[in-house]
C-alpha cells in the first residue's frame, strides 16, 4: 500500500470543504488513468494538488511527461472535477 500521498489544498477550503473532496476524486481519477496506461512511478512524481478558484495546480517533484499532464487535464475536465480545462503545472 502506498502511504505517501500528495497534499491536497484549496483556496477557501475552510468555508467550501467540497473543494477538497473534489481534489480527492480528481486525484483518484488521474492515478487510475496512469495505472491503466502502465505508468510506473506516476504517483511519486507529484507532491501537491491545489484548487485555486477553479484552477487545478499540480506541483511536481520532477518534470511531468505530456501524457502525465493529460491525466490531470482529463480528470479535472470530467464531472469528478471542475468540468473545465483550467490546469497548471509547477515543477
Amino acid at each position: 500500500m502506498f502511504l505517501d500521498h500528495p497534499t491536497l489544498t484549496a483556496t477557501n477550503s475552510s468555508t467550501e470543504p467540497d473543494r477538497l473532496e473534489r481534489l480527492t476524486r480528481v486525484y483518484g481519477y488521474a492515478v487510475a488513468l496512469a495505472d491503466v496506461a502502465g505508468k510506473q512511478g506516476f504517483i511519486e512524481k507529484f507532491a501537491q494538488l491545489h484548487d485555486h478558484k477553479g484552477t487545478l495546480i499540480v506541483f511536481w517533484h520532477q518534470a511531468p511527461e505530456e501524457d502525465e499532464k493529460a491525466f490531470f487535464a482529463r480528470a479535472w475536465a470530467s464531472k469528478m472535477g471542475d468540468g473545465s480545462s483550467n490546469v497548471e503545472h509547477e515543477v
